[in-house]
């Protein structure tokens, strides 16, 4: 077979194709690869403009939060919180034992560990950005 190395032209298009390979051979080794999404919005009464929210995945019974970004103007109200209990309810709805999500230094790490997150790795870099920090929270089964 000859094979060749590119860059992609349009990043986002070669996704899919480069995730089905790794996603059928998952599924043949260990089974329910797939994952199942979960998404909360904010928006504004009598709009559907999204403003923020948190988007998830549980996936063999971890509950990973990927986003969650109040709208600036209403931080410290209590959004984030409300956004983060509703998707630990929704974890252990589905079963899952543990949530974990990552964050940067200059993002919300106090905010989480104030939710019972704590960190149980992490990739050092140049400030302000770095430290990366990976948080992960048992859930009651």
């Amino acid at each position: 077979m000859n094979l060749v190395i590119r860059q992609a032209e349009r990043p986002a298009d070669a996704y899919m194709p480069i995730w089905a390979p790794l996603l059928a051979f998952n599924q043949k080794t260990v089974g329910d690869a797939e994952g199942e999404p979960f998404a909360l919005t904010i928006t504004a009464h009598g709009d559907d403009a999204v403003l923020g929210g948190l988007w998830g995945l549980s996936l063999w019974g971890s509950f990973y939060i990927g986003l969650v970004v109040a709208p600036e103007g209403a931080r410290g109200q209590g959004l984030g919180t409300d956004l983060m209990i509703l998707a630990e309810a929704e974890a252990a709805r589905r079963g899952c034992r543990h949530m974990w999500l990552d964050t940067y230094a200059f993002q919300a790490r106090p905010f989480y560990e104030r939710l019972g997150f704590a960190v149980f790795g992490q990739i050092d870099g140049p400030a302000p950005m770095f430290p990366r920090v990976f948080m992960g929270k048992d859930l009651p089964v």
